[in-house]
């Protein structure tokens, strides 16, 4: 039977890092649906292009694409066994879809940790993140700053900020996600699928913690 998590957290939780520790220990599939909107766009497929479009003129991108992209995805074989969806769902009627969706799979949402904590906690760890202009890697100046200010530790380019990296879009962000999220939350609290995780730990525990509750 595949097992299929969605994994739940505003920006600056750490989402993303307990995404790739959780694939890499749970043997399952990373979906970000991020990253599949960048992939499909670099590689201009047909779904790609129709994305584009949408991010081009500054609008959300259609449920149905968002589906067909999720569906796509789900059908490579490293999906076999089950994924953990990163991203999305993003509302009930988008939670909804990924139930029948994933009838097909014979399969369902099994679980939907929400990694949580206070909105000043996100705001320090969202709008200290820097990027390196090269190959992208991630910096932050309070928790894991350079060895020299500005410079990358591993290709010596230039450590920038981006704009949705800075302290008024990154709360702005935030407030939006929580808004936006909270009857997403109350829908997977209902189904009885809702697990709550404290974020403010450090990486390691909200590991320990997240797996803990799963393997329950």
């Amino acid at each position: 039977m595949a097992t299929f998590i969605v994994l739940l957290g505003p920006p600056g939780v750490g989402k993303g890092t307990q995404a790739r520790i959780l694939s890499e220990t749970k043997k399952l599939a990373h979906i970000s649906s991020g990253d599949l909107f960048r992939e499909n766009i670099k590689n201009q497929t047909e779904l790609g292009k129709v994305v584009k479009s949408y991010l081009d003129k500054g609008e959300l991108v259609p449920d149905d694409v968002t589906i067909a992209m999720i569906r796509d995805r789900l059908f490579r074989p490293d999906c076999g066994a089950g994924a953990i969806l990163d991203g999305f769902p993003r509302t009930p009627a988008q939670a909804d879809a990924l139930e029948n969706m994933l009838k097909e799979f014979k399969g369902e949402v099994n679980a939907v940790p929400y990694i949580t904590a206070a909105e000043n906690i996100l705001v320090e760890r969202a709008s200290g993140r820097w990027t390196c202009r090269a190959h992208g890697h991630i910096y932050h100046e309070k928790f894991n700053p350079p060895k020299q200010t500005g410079v990358c530790d591993v290709d010596g380019s230039e450590v920038y900020q981006r704009e949705d990296d800075k302290v008024e879009t990154v709360t702005k962000r935030i407030r939006v996600y929580i808004e936006q999220t909270m009857p997403l939350v109350e829908y997977y609290r209902k189904a009885g699928k809702l697990i709550e995780i404290d974020g403010t730990q450090a990486v390691e525990d909200v590991t320990k913690a997240l797996l803990g509750a799963l393997n329950k």
